[in-house]
């Protein structure tokens, strides 16, 4: 079910109009709103919309092999001084 609540960013007192709009932008570009924004804008057939996740899929699975491979060499590390 979609989330139909506002998204709010008070302004701080002695804050840029401009720096509130960033944090405003940083907020939705982090929930995805933005890019959900962008991607219906126009019609998105099927074989284009199945390219797009498997391209983001294959991002994950890229970033999550890499986060792995890291911790196990830190595992290895930590084995091989003692646990220091």
């Amino acid at each position: 079910m979609p989330d139909n609540t506002l998204r709010v960013i008070e302004v701080k007192k002695g804050e840029s109009i401009d720096r509130s709009l960033k944090r405003l932008k940083n907020m939705l570009d982090s929930e995805g709103i933005l890019e959900e924004m962008r991607r219906r804008r126009a019609f998105e057939d099927v074989t284009t919309r199945n390219k797009r996740k498997a391209r983001s899929a294959k991002k994950r699975y890229k970033a999550r092999w890499k986060f792995q491979e890291n911790k196990a060499a830190e595992l290895e590390t930590h084995d091989l001084t003692g646990g220091l």
